[in-house]
């Protein structure tokens, strides 16, 4: 091929392979037509790899190379700060990664039409060739005016460009307020994407503010329409008589609700007594659907919501207060209706038997986690203000350590890292910063609602009755392995059988690594391991729980699949389930489960969001001050540390001024070149507060 560079071999044999006349060949029969002396060997097979990787060529299963047909491909388009992007297609579980060059000026969200090019390495590659529709229509950000225009700085760090607002477009807005900007033109090359300000939020600084865009990010809805809160006080009318006629009667039985100090929805209440050897277990739930009509107003609400929504400072109920605090609220002293599942146990903790009916209840007593927590530690102080339940609360934790038992037996995984919970004052100002700790009472309320869910699930499951269950399939086998390589670093191992994982072998890392420095770290890269729990009509067991059926049947109030589930079972009990209302399930199910899991993961990403926000405006109180911590992540540009308060920040790798740090990722280390130190993950250190950034929600530490 005599003295031509690279590229230009490159050209000479793609121009080759596609012509009309080329007929598909192995890479040897190409070096003797090409005449490739036997010393460029070696580099043909370097440019046929290349064109490869580039999408340009194909290689047959019978090794024959070939020009490629390009494959297009529809998918959603998700951009990156760094200017590359990806695109997700359904039914595809590995997204396209596009180019910083082949983004074709998709904005987020945008549906395009991808050419996929070959695989460079293990995930598929592709260029953006058309943009089909915009996703979305409203950016969220900060203004800032100048002389002759403003633009809008994107709360959205994936939206890596500002937008453009023409002066006559600003509704007046000034610089340092968040602002909502819609937009009328997405930019082209080098211009920049255009809008207009359709609603001025208020100053950026201000939390109320800063909460109020990131619900707006999200399509959180704030208010509930007029018509659904006037159908709430219509149905909201006090228990009667009537009401009662056809449902077993528990008021006279001893039932508790147990729950945090400030929650103002009770939907589960709990009862317990023994029955000659046997245990007699009930939770009963609050019927909501005796309130929610399928098809009213409150339904497609609380259908289109799908959940209530937790943020740091208020709650985004899914149903109006009226009901969720009210009337639906098993409040203490109260008739209420309930659905019940009464179990009965044996004394190894084994369900030899249940019954799911309507019934009305009357709660005993509203009791707290940390009230209920100090009568089973034997506080005598707080066991004198209700002596009568102290029995009861005893058998009950005795009943929860059974069925625990009996879980983690089968293989169940518990993890038990802390939650972050945060303080706040009327303001809404962040007073604390710490960890939600659990403890016996909230894990015996988890045990029985746990109980509950399977047992509801195995009954529909065996009357094959249409119905949403709660799935969670088997970790990916690649996740698994990357796993275990990782964990051999800390002298750990996970046991497989073949491809796959036994639950009960995570949990046994968990119970390995408890009480270690990396504990926490290491829990949540197992859990980060493994599959997305969702909701669906077909009923795949559950991993984590290692149980074969699996539904949530606990909260009517704040989720809709469980919601849904009361109608079908209160039909069913009724004998209402004909042919037609069985069809007319089977049709809308797949759709709740689908749009109640998309709406899960919303709530989810927007709750989160408002963590790190809080934990950016706590730190930033505490600039200067140092703190112990352990390192919990480990990339090329730093360490992460996370504090006992649940607090993370990053130590910048330019901030260790000793050495010059390289990444390992092999081995997870940040290694310096010349003295050889290694930081590792799990390692305790003590940092200094170095700065935050509300807007990126992000915490800068340095090391002392």
């Amino acid at each position: 091929m005599g003295n031509k560079t690279f590229e230009e071999r490159k050209k000479i044999i793609y121009e080759f392979i596609s012509d009309p006349h080329y007929v598909p060949m192995k890479e040897k029969e190409l070096a003797v037509l090409l005449q490739v002396a036997r010393e460029d060997r070696e580099e043909l097979a370097r440019v046929l790899k290349e064109l490869l990787s580039e999408g340009k060529i194909e290689l047959s299963k019978r090794g024959r190379y070939n020009k490629a047909v390009p494959r297009r491909v529809t998918g959603i388009f998700t951009s990156h700060a760094r200017g590359f992007g990806f695109v997700s297609v359904e039914g595809q579980e590995q997204d396209i990664f596009i180019g910083e060059n082949d983004t074709g000026d998709a904005f987020l969200g945008d549906t395009v039409e991808v050419v996929l090019k070959g695989r460079g390495g293990r995930r598929p590659e592709g260029a953006v060739t058309k943009i089909l529709a915009h996703g979305v229509t409203e950016v969220i950000g900060t203004f800032e005016r100048s002389k002759n225009f403003g633009f809008v700085i994107p709360d959205n760090q994936r939206i890596n460009r500002d937008i453009f607002i023409p002066l006559e477009r600003t509704r007046g807005a000034v610089t340092g307020q968040k602002v909502v900007a819609e937009l009328t033109d997405y930019g082209r090359g080098r211009k920049s994407p255009e809008g207009r300000i359709t609603q001025i939020l208020g100053e950026a600084s201000d939390p109320e503010t800063e909460v109020l865009s990131i619900m707006m990010a999200y399509g959180l809805p704030a208010e509930f329409p007029e018509r659904v809160e006037n159908q709430a006080e219509r149905v909201a009318k006090p228990v009667s008589p009537a009401d009662c006629e056809g449902r077993l009667d528990f008021r006279d039985e001893i039932c508790v609700t147990i729950d945090g100090e400030d929650a103002k929805d009770l939907d589960d209440a709990v009862s317990l007594r023994r029955e000659g050897e046997h245990y007699i277990l009930g939770v009963h739930i609050a019927d909501v659907a005796n309130y929610v009509q399928e098809n009213s107003a409150l339904d497609w609400e609380a259908r289109d919501r799908g959940t209530s929504v937790y943020l740091a400072d208020r709650v985004l109920p899914m149903l109006p207060r009226t009901l969720s605090n009210g009337i639906c609220s098993l409040n203490e002293g109260e008739d209420r209706l309930a659905l019940s599942c009464i179990m009965t146990l044996d004394e190894k903790g084994r369900i030899v038997g249940h019954t799911i009916a309507e019934t009305v209840i009357r709660v005993s007593r509203r009791l707290s986690y940390t009230g209920v927590q100090r009568v089973l530690d034997g506080e005598l102080e707080e066991q004198a203000l209700y002596p009568e339940l102290v029995p009861m609360l005893l058998e009950m934790e005795r009943v929860s350590g059974l069925l625990r038992k009996r879980r983690r037996k089968r293989g169940s995984i518990d993890f038990d890292f802390p939650e972050t919970k945060v303080v706040l004052d009327e303001r809404g100002q962040v007073l604390d910063i710490r960890p939600y700790e659990r403890n016996a009472a909230t894990r015996l309320i988890e045990d029985f609602m746990l109980a509950a869910n399977e047992t509801v699930a195995e009954d529909y499951y065996w009357q094959a009755q249409p119905f949403v269950y709660r799935v969670h399939e088997k970790p990916d086998a690649d996740c698994m392995q990357k796993l275990g390589i990782f964990i051999r670093n800390f002298g750990y191992r996970l046991r497989t059988s073949g491809d796959e994982v036994h639950p009960g072998e995570i949990q046994k890392l968990l119970d390995r690594i408890a009480g270690t420095p990396e504990e926490a770290m290491l829990s949540r890269l197992t859990l980060r391991s493994m599959k997305r729990a969702q909701y669906a009509t077909d009923c795949s067991g559950h991993f984590g729980l290692a149980a074969p059926y699996y539904c949530h049947f606990t909260s009517p109030i704040r989720r809709y699949p469980d919601l849904q589930i009361h109608r079908i079972i209160k039909e069913n009990l009724r004998g209402r389930l004909n042919e037609e209302r069985t069809l007319h399930y089977e049709s809308i199910l797949p759709e709740v489960a689908k749009h109640s899991s998309e709406m899960e993961r919303r709530a989810d990403e927007a709750e989160r969001e408002t963590i790190k926000l809080k934990k950016a405006e706590y730190m930033e109180q505490h600039i200067g001050e140092e703190y112990d911590g352990v390192i919990s992540g480990i990339t090329a540009y730093g360490l992460y540390v996370e504090l006992v308060n649940t607090v993370e920040g990053l130590v910048h790798v330019n901030l260790l001024k000793d050495d010059f740090y390289e990444f390992d990722e092999g081995a997870n280390e940040l290694r310096g070149a010349h003295s050889g130190f290694v930081y590792r993950l799990g390692e305790k250190v003590r940092i200094r507060v170095k700065g935050t950034d509300r807007l990126c929600r992000t915490i800068d530490f340095e090391l002392v």
